[in-house]
């Protein structure tokens, strides 16, 4: 399977172990990178970096350098089911196992997460930027071949707002299938599953220079090694 896995600069030592791990299942890992993305002239958003990355478009901080890259994957993978998920993840379980849950009829599948609230910080002291279905996009298996992706053209992606991206403004509800939460689970923010098969370190972890100790740490520990 490949695996697409958003690239941070910023978080290079959480994208080589979500990487790691990955690779060992398997599957073949494909860095989601906004440099080489626009090097191809594919994605021209304006981005103010001094300090917090800001988006133009959206008009909000823009929390990671693949916060709208990874809505190209569809284009990049062209064909097929794939999977994108954040750098701040660990494999835990063989993510060919979400094949079983492919559907045709369905562009994408995601953990559908409740609204989460309460937490305004992130990572190393981004804030955290409240939109629908949010943490719905931090893992997608997606159906490149999928007709509607058409809709996400070039042209879309640099003209659509962030939170309409995120939200996946250009399916019908129809079109978003749903995973069991054990394949994005959020650590720290929800409970443990019983068996998870993605650990989400959505809130940061030990790669973090100045990381407070929090319960979870071990898994990110143990899979770096």
């Amino acid at each position: 399977m490949r695996v697409y896995i958003g690239y941070d600069s910023r978080e290079v030592a959480a994208y080589e172990v979500a990487k790691a791990t990955a690779e060992a299942q398997g599957c073949e890992v494909i860095p989601v990178k906004e440099d080489v993305l626009r090097a191809a002239g594919m994605l021209t958003r304006q981005v103010d970096r001094r300090g917090r990355m800001y988006d133009f478009v959206s008009g909000a901080e823009q929390a990671t350098e693949f916060a709208i890259s990874r809505f190209f994957v569809p284009i990049l993978a062209q064909d097929g089911w794939v999977l994108f998920a954040d750098c701040d993840v660990v494999f835990m379980d063989d993510p060919h196992k979400l094949l079983h849950f492919s559907d045709s009829s369905k562009a994408l599948m995601v953990v559908k997460h409740p609204s989460l609230l309460g937490t305004d910080d992130k990572m190393d002291g981004q804030a955290q930027v409240p939109y629908p279905r949010k943490n719905w996009s931090s893992v997608m298996l997606i159906n490149a071949s999928h007709p509607s992706h058409k809709l996400l053209n070039t042209t879309a992606l640099n003209c659509l707002p962030g939170r309409d991206l995120h939200a996946f403004s250009w399916l019908d509800d129809s079109e978003i299938g749903e995973l069991p939460e054990r394949w994005n689970w959020l650590v720290g923010v929800r409970p443990k599953p019983p068996s998870p098969a993605i650990a989400h370190f959505t809130l940061g972890g030990p790669w973090i220079e100045g990381w407070s100790k929090a319960e979870h740490d071990d898994i990110w520990l143990e899979a770096r090694g």
